[in-house]
């Protein structure tokens, strides 16, 4: 067995995954949205204190399994430095005290992974990542074949959901608050502009639309919050559409799948799955409870790692929190 764990930002999560079986034996997250709600958004501090509180606790319930472990798994980039450095020094203890072997596994290609646990995997593979700190577009081959061939410029999809709902003071996390706004809202009342337009480059940007958004509600009133949620929502995922569809003249896609916190959205789900149709691709969808950052995930790409001996020594390993695919 192999366990692993997540610490990249407001949860703290420890699972273990069977390796012969890929099968999930135990998985436990503890989130913090109730105490970063307060402050509309992520505290770095606090959130390395709650993980410093959070990740023992759940690791005591591990302790079953301790003698059959094999290796140990961490998050180790990208993230919030002081978050993943909670995860990254509990596994190298882990790592020391049961003398197995240390795997550092990077937390985008967790959520690649998000859609293959206790499953086999399925590849190649077009991935769309949209979560609170990324927005990209991959081509995945294998564990070690991933290449990015479109990414954010600002914002991502999910912090832009983030930061319109604090304007609006909903309250964090805001991708929910919004999506859920948005549904009595009307999609097309505010004409928000679609970003990057009128330019071939395949990248993404949320800055300028986020912009629109605060003028919106600075100039309206708790009564227009809904149509303004449905029309931020129809234009951020409309923008992602746009620029899919460009990338598809040239790379039509076989199979296609979304990944991350973000991929949860149903309006960016259904949007995709219309977008493919014409394709005749397959979409790939994690569970809902995998789409946010979890354990499970990297557990799932620890046991590819683990078979392909793939390991960390304990002085190589540290944290990378900015580090991309």
């Amino acid at each position: 067995m192999i366990l692993s764990i997540e610490s990249s930002c407001d949860d703290s999560a420890i699972a273990i995954t069977e390796i012969a079986t890929c099968k999930l034996l135990f998985h436990k997250k503890i989130s913090q949205e109730l105490e970063h709600s307060v402050y509309g958004g992520v505290v770095p501090e606090l959130a390395a204190r709650l993980h410093a509180e959070a990740l023992p606790k759940i690791l005591e319930e591990c302790k079953p399994y301790f003698d059959k472990l094999k290796a140990v798994a961490v998050t180790s980039s990208p993230g919030l430095a002081v978050t993943l450095i909670e995860g990254v020094t509990m596994a190298k203890a882990i790592s020391v005290a049961l003398g197995i072997p240390l795997i550092g596994v990077n937390h985008l290609v967790g959520h690649i992974y998000s859609l293959f646990i206790e499953k086999e995997t399925h590849f190649p593979l077009t991935v769309l990542l949209v979560s609170g700190g990324h927005t990209q577009v991959m081509e995945v081959k294998s564990l070690n074949e991933i290449s990015t061939v479109a990414k954010s410029m600002d914002d991502s999809f999910g912090e832009s959901f983030d930061k319109v709902a604090k304007m609006m003071g909903l309250g964090y996390p805001g991708g929910p608050l919004i999506e859920k706004l948005a549904m009595s809202g009307e999609r097309k009342k505010y004409n928000f502009t679609i970003p990057l337009m009128r330019t071939p480059i395949i990248a993404f940007s949320y800055s300028g639309l986020k912009n629109a958004v605060r003028l919106a509600v600075e100039n309206g009133t708790q009564e227009d919050y809904a149509d303004i949620a449905a029309s931020f929502e129809h234009v951020a995922t409309a923008h992602i559409i746009h620029k899919l569809k460009k990338y598809f003249l040239t790379n039509p896609p076989q199979s296609f799948a979304i990944v991350g916190g973000a991929s949860a959205n149903l309006y960016l789900r259904s949007q995709i799955e219309e977008l493919l149709k014409p394709h005749g691709a397959s979409l790939l969808l994690s569970e809902l409870k995998y789409c946010s950052d979890n354990a499970a995930m990297i557990g799932r790409v620890a046991v590819e790692m683990y078979e392909k001996e793939i390991f960390s020594s304990l002085n190589a390993l540290d944290i990378s929190p900015k580090s991309q695919l």
